[in-house]
């Protein structure tokens, strides 16, 4: 009976894929928040190595993990800009008193 070993799937290229938002972020704290781990270890996820100075990235579960908190965060920043009222709002809420 032969063994075949499969490689891991790994998502090398996070770093790309959120090179949008990359500056944007403190990623110390979303790494903290998120995933309950260091700046550094999520650093290492992001240019796709693993502690060792091998290759890694995320895991298809880390990356899910990843989705998951980029749209809370999303949510999260809707939800404090729609508690600021627009000007027009503003208007209507002085006129209002």
């Amino acid at each position: 009976m032969e063994t075949t070993l499969k490689n891991p799937v790994v998502i090398s290229d996070m770093k790309k894929r959120i090179k949008d938002i990359q500056m944007a972020i403190s990623w110390r704290e979303f790494a903290n928040t998120y995933f309950q781990r260091s700046s550094s270890w999520f650093y290492h996820k992001l240019d796709g190595i693993d502690g060792n100075g091998g290759e890694g990235g995320f895991t298809p579960e880390e990356a899910e993990q990843m989705r998951g908190a980029l749209i809370d965060l999303s949510n999260r920043i809707r939800r404090a800009a729609e508690s600021i009222p627009s000007e027009a709002m503003a208007e209507a809420l002085s006129v209002a008193v």
